[in-house]
């Protein structure tokens, strides 16, 4: 019994364990750890404010259009159009800018 004890106690410690188990090194290079995570959440809301371009609408639009195309064609009708997805998107998107055009 005494031997389990030991080991739940070292696996305490290694996960973490309460701060009078962690050295005083340990305990000043904690907060630090946790200062920094709230500055770091702060500046993601700033970046994804940004309004995408026409350009970036457009392309979103036509690699919709061209997946839901994909998706619904068979097996035998994905052969003939082209072996994978990348050819078959090329085509498409090429497809799609003409009939724009």
């Amino acid at each position: 019994m005494p031997s389990r004890a030991v080991a739940i106690l070292v696996v305490f410690a290694a996960l973490g364990g309460t701060a009078a188990a962690q050295t005083p090194a340990a305990s000043a290079k904690a907060p630090a750890a946790s200062s920094k995570a709230p500055a770091a959440s702060a500046q993601a809301p700033a970046a994804s404010a940004k309004e995408p371009s026409v350009q970036s609408l457009a392309a979103r639009e036509r690699q919709k259009t061209c997946g839901a195309e994909w998706r619904a064609l068979s097996a035998a009708e994905k052969t003939s159009q082209g072996p994978k997805w990348p050819q078959y998107y090329s085509k498409c998107v090429k497809r799609l800018k003409e009939v724009k055009a």
